[in-house]
């Protein structure tokens, strides 16, 4: 959700902070601010709704002076979008400085209290609690440390919080729930929801815990248990990507470019620990029941591999969605296996439900992207998707890598690893055609067909249903065009009623399941269905509209979801929306 950045160190903060700001806009927002804080002329507060450079051209951000600040892009929980409710907010003695990404779950009660003691309140937001709560703490005698602690302890629900005080050089932090993480400089320091906001000044990182409380100054780094005060130790971790990989480079959006390095992310997310690799394999052989956990892509990642899992190894899998588990808790054991699958490993659905298996005492492996990230912290072993940086709100890469690692798996389960690697490897010179330059020409054609379609159906038997679904995911999330993802076996129990003349069907089509699903999509076009065959061969009856991929059995989910990857995206230009940043959509959803 919500992007927060912190800077403080010797440079001017508000350059840093804007780029970070930018930096973040992946994360979903309506409105933005930064707060900068200049030791001879105070804080500066600079704040509006609409996109970090739109609100640059009205306020001039970067006219800001200091070297030390916070910045933020909200998306609306408590409170409408204005410019009023926009962060960062600001205690009634105008002091106190705070930005938040979270709720604040028992607002009300504190606002009445606040209110009780003579406090005014200018927003909507719950978040307008937490300075002047800090401020009533200070009321008390207590330092702005102890009274910022002491204040956070107060609240209830899953947050990030920075802040500053006019009187000190320093930023203090908290986080419960929602990811926060410390970059460490050369005589400054900075803070973020993610890595991308800084990892240009730097790659050392001190990942934040649930309730760590973080006190930083140009040199220094101190991390506090929230409950006892106590001084806590953190270990400082070194991130290996790639700058660049943050950039756009010659790509017109995130999206695309993403798309294109599938080539080396799936290359990536096959060099895995054998040693962790593994190990996990054979800790699904001997566990009593085994749950897929996850949310949205990384869901249908999960389901594709249930149906691996059960053609390559005979094993059986639970795919369950996050914001579902918690109602398989009464299945759970000290003999159950739960793998959880996050791009981000901040899923808060998902952390939940590991939570749930911890409580029920039953082991915890994982598939993220990041390390050090909170699921990657609470897994009793981790296998990472290797995928880089993902700044597009939408997944591609680490969708495919997902696929990848758990097909990988799945192969060392049935004691076939090196086949395994080979199926793979064969992969890569069939990704970098379906991402040429041709190839994208050529499905521009489908898209200007399909750009006014009000629908678009997509079907798919056997490993081609998941992959149905995330189609169906893709075009919906990005071009906003409705689109439906169903196994072909369930058309004539219900859906069929809804095709009319000209109704756009993806059929996703392979050796495998060629007869049944070649019959359902002529029951489509017998209805005046408009057919576009993925598959290795083209159907001339039947097809309307061909792409070719190559027939690769078992892996064929990871390269047939690349073309409408590329057709979403597309579909998303033509129809003037930005592929980066969905309406309404965050990279991390981080509250429930």
């Amino acid at each position: 959700m919500c992007g927060i950045i912190g800077y403080i160190g010797k440079r001017q903060a508000a350059p840093i902070i804007f780029d970070g700001l930018k930096r973040l806009e992946y994360r979903g927002y309506d409105s933005a601010g930064m707060a900068i804080f200049d030791g001879s002329n105070g804080v500066q507060i600079k704040k509006d709704i609409g996109l970090v450079d739109d609100i640059n051209k009205r306020l001039n951000f970067l006219s800001m002076q200091g070297n030390i600040g916070i910045g933020h892009t909200r998306w609306a929980t408590h409170g409408g979008v204005t410019q009023t409710n926009a962060h960062p907010h600001i205690s009634n003695n105008k002091k106190i400085l705070v930005i938040h990404n979270g709720i604040v779950e028992n607002y009300q009660e504190l606002l009445t209290m606040l209110k009780e003691n003579g406090f005014t309140f200018y927003s909507e937001t719950d978040t307008e609690i937490i300075p002047n709560l800090i401020e009533f703490e200070m009321r008390k005698g207590k330092d702005f440390e102890h009274a910022a602690i002491d204040a956070i302890k107060q609240f209830d629900g899953y947050c990030a919080v920075l802040a500053m005080f006019e009187g000190e050089r320093k930023i203090v932090a908290a986080r419960n729930g929602s990811p926060l993480v410390v970059g460490v400089g050369n005589g400054e320091n900075f803070i973020a929801s993610d890595i991308p906001a800084f990892l240009e000044h730097t790659k050392n990182v001190i990942y934040i815990h649930d309730s760590d409380f973080v006190v930083l100054d140009s040199n220094r780094v101190k991390f506090f248990n929230l409950e006892d005060g106590k001084e806590v130790g953190r270990p400082l971790h070194s991130i290996d990507w790639d700058i660049e990989q943050a950039k756009k480079g010659n790509f017109d959006h995130f999206m695309m470019k993403e798309i294109s390095e599938q080539v080396q992310t799936v290359k990536s997310a096959a060099n895995q620990d054998k040693e962790i690799l593994f190990e996990i394999a054979d800790e699904m052989k001997k566990a009593k029941g085994v749950f897929l956990v996850a949310c949205g892509s990384s869901y249908h990642a999960c389901l594709t591999a249930s149906y691996l899992f059960s053609k390559i190894t005979k094993l059986h899998i639970n795919v369950v969605l996050g914001s579902e588990f918690s109602n398989y808790e009464n299945f759970l054991t000290p003999g159950t296996l739960v793998i959880a699958v996050s791009q981000s490993g901040e899923t808060i659905d998902v952390l939940d439900a590991v939570k749930t298996a911890r409580q029920k005492g039953s082991k915890v492996m994982s598939l993220v992207n990041v390390v050090g990230s909170s699921l990657h912290r609470n897994s009793d072993r981790a296998l990472m998707l290797n995928a880089g940086p993902e700044i597009c709100v939408l997944s591609t890469k680490t969708y495919t890598a997902q696929l990848t690692v758990l097909a990988l798996l799945a192969y060392t389960i049935a004691g076939k690893y090196d086949e395994g690697k080979k199926n793979l490897e064969y992969l890569w010179n069939i990704i970098y055609n379906l991402t040429a330059a041709n190839t994208r020409k050529y499905l521009m054609k489908l898209a200007e067909e399909l750009k006014d379609k009000n629908h678009i159906f997509t079907i798919g038997r056997g490993l081609q249903f998941p992959t149905s679904l995330e189609a169906a995911l893709k075009i919906k999330e990005v071009s906003y065009i409705h689109a439906e993802g169903f196994s072909g076996g369930e058309l004539k129990h219900g859906t069929i009623a809804l095709i009319e003349q000209g109704t756009p069907c993806i059929v996703f089509s392979s050796k495998e399941n060629e007869k049944e699903i070649i019959s359902n999509a002529m029951e489509i076009k017998a209805r005046g269905g408009y057919i576009i065959g993925i598959d290795s061969k083209k159907n001339k009856d039947v097809f309307d509209f061909f792409i070719k991929v190559p027939d690769v059995g078992d892996l064929n989910p990871i390269i047939q979801i690349i073309p409408i990857q590329i057709l979403s995206y597309q579909l998303a230009v033509l129809r003037g929306c930005d592929p980066d940043k969905p309406r309404n959509l965050a990279k991390s959803v981080t509250v429930k």
